[in-house]
């Protein structure tokens, strides 16, 4: 046991392991941003349309150079599940020590970039057509289940749940805790703070939303009214004031995803 402990500490604090989880900081951003940029177009009339983490990979290896940037992408989102994982399980990182609710939250967002980098892998195999997945084909199985009703209502509030703390983070500014803010200039450290802040609280929207309507499909019965990020998006498209709810959530993922990206030069790992 001491062994496996050493062993992923030397992991955890070589220069190659780090370089990989800043890596994978990048690839989130670049995700959150073409999302974002879609729903921007969508939001203003000029074409786009809606997507999730997957057509938002999809449409970069449609695009110039695309299977080679869609490479550099699986890599970097090996290395932030592999960092996450790996931190998950020893405790800490070079930089900082990590609490019990940071090691769950740990594994689950290490096994979902997991999927992601996997997915990635199957767009350049050609074996993913991309765009939207099915969330509500998911959820028709599970509500199959024995108690698969209960099953999927806990994963709508623990989505909600998931988006409250995302909005608590950004307004509280608390994920300046984990940035390297005494390496930033004054002008710096206040468009990182905004990035964050807006970011943070737009994936609250999208997570709230999704947690909703999973939690609705459980009540009702019916998995239809399961939806994913890019229904999440779709939603807000279709309410009153829709193109303005839409623009200001997508413009918030485009900042999160810039925040992403600066935050691979300054996060504690």
């Amino acid at each position: 046991m001491n062994m496996l402990r050493q062993t992923g500490d030397d992991v955890a604090h070589s220069d190659s392991f780090e370089w990989l989880a800043r890596a994978g900081f990048v690839a989130r951003g670049v995700i959150y941003g073409i999302i974002g940029v879609l729903a921007v177009g969508v939001a203003v009339g000029a074409g786009g349309r809606t997507t999730d983490q997957q057509g938002a990979m999809q449409t970069l290896a449609d695009g110039a150079f695309g299977s080679a940037l869609l490479v550099v992408l699986a890599v970097g989102l090996a290395g932030y599940a592999l960092w996450r994982l790996v931190r998950a399980a020893i405790g800490h990182g070079p930089e900082a020590s990590d609490s019990t609710f940071d090691r769950v939250a740990g594994v689950a967002s290490g096994i979902a970039y997991a999927i992601l980098c996997a997915t990635a892998v199957a767009i350049l195999l050609g074996s993913s057509g991309g765009g939207s997945g099915s969330p509500d084909k998911a959820t028709g199985g599970v509500l199959g289940w024995p108690a698969g009703q209960w099953l999927v209502g806990a994963a709508g509030v623990a989505l909600i749940g998931v988006g409250l703390y995302q909005g608590y983070k950004g307004l509280s500014r608390g994920f300046l805790e984990d940035s390297k803010t005494d390496e930033m200039s004054e002008r710096t450290q206040r468009w990182f703070t905004a990035l964050g802040v807006f970011g943070h609280v737009s994936r609250m929207v999208v997570f709230a939303l999704i947690g909703w309507f999973l939690l609705r499909a459980a009540i009702t019965f019916d998995p239809d009214e399961a939806i994913g990020l890019d229904g999440a998006l779709e939603k807000l498209a279709g309410e009153s004031y829709g193109p303005v709810l839409l623009g200001v959530v997508a413009v918030g993922l485009v900042g999160f995803g810039a925040y992403s990206i600066a935050d691979a030069r300054y996060r504690r790992v």
